[in-house]
């Protein structure tokens, strides 16, 4: 056989971790390059999906469950900032309405 006891659990690791490093370099230059404000939170958030994505698989790696810990802590704070976001985008929608109906009274 090609692969002898755990070489492809560590060749399947390995080109996980490549491949989870190619996703963030992309993801990365969508954050940077992305037109408009939602564009980069979208990036942001696949940013971190793959940093949990990349905790979890360090842990198998590593053998080290202590990872995992920190992959659900990221993946919270994660959701809590895109909802957070998704608020203020919110507000920010209600203003723009706000002010428009206001501009058109006045005139």
């Amino acid at each position: 056989m090609i692969f002898e006891d755990g070489a492809l659990l560590e060749t399947a690791i390995d080109i996980t971790f490549i491949l989870l490093m190619l996703a963030i370099v992309v993801a990365f230059i969508r954050l940077v390059l992305g037109p408009s404000l939602p564009d980069r939170v979208v990036a942001l958030d696949l940013i971190t999906v793959l940093a949990v994505a990349f905790s979890a698989l360090f842990a198998i790696a590593a053998e080290e469950p202590a990872f995992l810990d920190v992959a659900i802590a990221l993946a919270l704070i994660a959701f809590l900032a895109t909802v957070a976001f998704a608020r203020f985008a919110e507000r920010r929608r209600l203003r723009a309405i706000a002010s428009s109906k206001e501009a058109e009274e006045g005139s």
